[in-house]
């Protein structure tokens, strides 16, 4: 059988087979998938807002995700429920994953140098898949992912510069119990959330090349997830973007920026199978020991070219839109994430501050 899904904005991919197991397993159409997000920067999200100003960014991130142009024939299923890993080689028919995510994104400013952060997904992972010449399954998920915090500290504030250094925890809020049946998870990288805690220290640095022109902007994150309660690792993420914006009319600001993710391999604590054809049309114990095993296929390397606006709407607000276009994708026989798009609004409150006398 097959599987599918995964996030979007941040999204991951694709999906696989399963056979019946002479009382083994009696899975659903899922699969072990790597994952990868749409991921651009947008100044507003990554500064340290000023001292008692409140901004709020509103985002809608598209990321489909599908089967390289060679195929994919070895996508194994990992079973938490039961623990197992089994690793496949039967042709996948037809496989594809949507990620949506709708995201609050708000930042407060403590001081000039402190600030706060809170992003809030709302995720929405739609999949199909199709093993073979077998039935054709879907598996679909909505709920609000896991909350972001961060606090940052502005380590260079001057006129024409800024660099941030920031430490994010990830809280397991998102749903981690949506069933492909009515007795069976679906697998966990086609979760709403991971399950457990993690955490992203990163960094953001922006210099003013033209004042109010041109200016040039590098950011970088490291995310770790721990084991959840399911023995799921998911494997670490490191990514590191930079680009220029350019302010062509007050109200109009033209940005481009290359993206590069990496992620290694996710881990399960399971027995490990492997799926045979006929005669036997089922999965075979290769080692019954259970271990923390990698899973092949969601690892990747991925890099893109991101271009789009940011629109001043009458001083009021903010609009961007920005497309990313894949231009080096590796996804070690797993889906690939194909051309998204992130579009959203950015407004800024003026509060009391904190530290006012």
């Amino acid at each position: 059988m097959s599987k599918l899904g995964i996030q979007r904005f941040l999204c991951l991919a694709s999906a696989l087979l399963l056979a019946q197991g002479a009382g083994l397993f009696e899975p659903p159409a899922e699969a072990s998938c790597g994952s990868v997000s749409c991921f651009v920067v947008i100044g507003s999200q990554q500064a340290v807002s000023p001292a008692g100003v409140l901004t709020v960014n509103l985002n809608y991130t598209y990321t489909p995700n599908g089967i390289p142009s060679g195929g994919v024939n070895t996508i194994p299923f990992a079973n938490t429920q039961l623990k197992q890993l089994i690793l496949a080689n039967s042709q996948v028919s037809q496989l594809r994953t949507l990620v949506e995510t709708a995201a609050l994104d708000i930042n407060y400013g403590l001081t000039e140098r402190w600030g706060l952060e809170v992003l809030v997904p709302y995720r929405m992972i739609d999949a199909v898949g199709q093993i073979g010449a077998g039935a054709v399954s879907n598996t679909w998920d909505r709920g609000i992912g896991d909350v972001l915090a961060k606090v940052k500290y502005n380590a260079l504030p001057t006129l024409r510069s800024m660099v941030v250094l920031e430490m994010g925890v990830y809280f397991p809020t998102g749903d981690y119990g949506h069933l492909a049946t009515s007795t069976q998870l679906v697998e966990s990288t086609l979760q709403i959330g991971r399950g457990a805690f993690g955490v992203q220290p990163g960094f953001y640095q922006t210099y003013e090349i033209m004042p109010h022109r041109l200016n040039q902007f590098l950011s970088g994150n490291w995310r770790y997830t721990a084991r959840n309660s399911d023995g799921y690792r998911f494997g670490q993420e490191f990514t590191l973007n930079a680009g220029l914006n350019l302010v062509t009319v007050p109200w109009l600001t033209l940005t481009n920026q290359i993206n590069f993710r990496y992620k290694d391999r996710d881990n399960i604590e399971a027995a490990l199978y492997e799926l045979r054809g006929a005669p036997l049309n089922r999965a075979v114990l290769l080692d019954g020991n259970i271990i923390g095993r990698p899973v092949p296929t969601t690892d990747h390397t991925y890099v893109a070219f991101s271009t789009g606006m940011v629109v001043n709407a009458f001083d009021f607000a903010q609009v961007y839109f920005i497309a990313q276009i894949p231009i080096y994708r590796d996804f070690n026989g797993n889906l690939q994430q194909e051309i998204s798009y992130v579009g959203g609004v950015t407004k800024s409150f003026a509060t009391p501050s904190l530290t006012a006398q």
